[in-house]
């Protein structure tokens, strides 16, 4: 997948800066290659839960966010994560924030 498309998936408008931003994370995670369109189908699979894919602003990973102000939409995302997670064999890591996670690398 060119990178171009990912940034246009994730709802960025590619510019110089975003593709250098999402070159940086990709070579930060580790298995990119392995988890990439996963990501990408998880990105898609939370836009219902108001919760998305997007790219760090303060660390080279993609951050997963979980906007919606529902405890049961919440929740739903929660488990779509925890799910993403175990089912492709996805790093995740929770931040002090409870509704943000970044995702680190594939872990066979």
């Amino acid at each position: 997948m060119q990178k171009e498309a990912v940034l246009t998936q994730l709802g960025y408008a590619p510019n110089e800066a975003l593709l250098k931003q999402l070159e940086k994370i990709e070579e930060n995670t580790q298995g990119y290659e392995k988890i990439r369109k996963h990501i990408m189908d998880l990105h898609n699979h939370l836009r219902v839960d108001d919760a998305y894919v997007a790219m760090s602003n303060s660390n080279d990973y993609f951050k997963i966010k979980i906007d919606t102000p529902s405890p049961e939409m919440a929740q739903e995302a929660h488990e779509k994560v925890k799910h993403f997670s175990e089912k492709y064999k996805v790093k995740v890591e929770k931040l002090d924030n409870k509704n943000t996670y970044y995702i680190v690398g594939f872990s066979a």
